[in-house]
């Protein structure tokens, strides 16, 4: 499977997808199952979604 997000920050992932206002409405929310969701919908594994819940504190 190519990844068309390869080289790409999580930010710049989300802008090309469309979902950065999904993402920082899921933020707001502190809904992470909509934050993991967004994750993987821009190709992020588990192992990097993680570090992301981690730095905005919402890793459980």
């Amino acid at each position: 499977m190519d990844n068309k997000y390869a080289g790409m920050t999580v930010n710049e992932r989300l802008y090309v997808s469309g979902l950065i206002d999904d993402f920082d409405e899921a933020v707001e929310n502190n809904d992470i199952e909509k934050i993991r969701t967004i994750l993987t919908e821009v190709e992020l594994t588990k192992e990097a979604i993680k570090p992301i819940l981690e730095e905005i504190g919402l890793w459980k």
